[in-house]
């Protein structure tokens, strides 16, 4: 019996790291299609789901890391992380680049993520297989 073709994912994130369990299942999830021998492309976090990617979050010693567990799932994987560039200046996330074009002392998009806008979630949309919104 032939092992069926991979299917190719992206995640939409919407939930922030912490507060409530979306970002927490879509990790989840995405562990679990990895280990079953799918590819995840993409995660996009959108909406206060670009609080994932907030360099300065720091959860106590005996919680689980939700953003250094995104980072390394994406350097395991291989996929891309998005943030919403909208979203996270709405909720205070900051690129390097953008920090020096408003003339900001620093940034805490933390390292891995990319900023960009809904036409990279679009396009992951339409080069993918499925699209899973958390």
């Amino acid at each position: 019996m032939s092992k069926p073709n991979p299917l190719t994912y992206c995640l939409l994130v919407t939930g922030p790291a912490y507060g409530t369990s979306q970002a927490a299942s879509a990790y989840q999830f995405a562990k679990a299609l990895l280990k079953a021998g799918h590819i995840l492309k993409t995660l996009f976090f959108y909406q206060d789901g670009v609080l994932n990617g907030n360099v300065l979050t720091s959860p106590a010693t005996d919680e689980f890391d939700l953003v250094n567990a995104w980072r390394k799932l994406a350097q395991e994987s291989g996929c891309e992380m998005h943030i919403c560039v909208a979203a996270g200046l709405r909720r205070g996330i900051i690129d390097k680049e953008q920090a020096a074009s408003l003339s900001l002392p620093t940034h805490n998009l933390s390292d891995g993520f990319i900023m960009s806008g809904l036409g990279s979630l679009a396009e992951a949309m339409l080069t993918t297989d499925r699209t899973i919104q958390f």
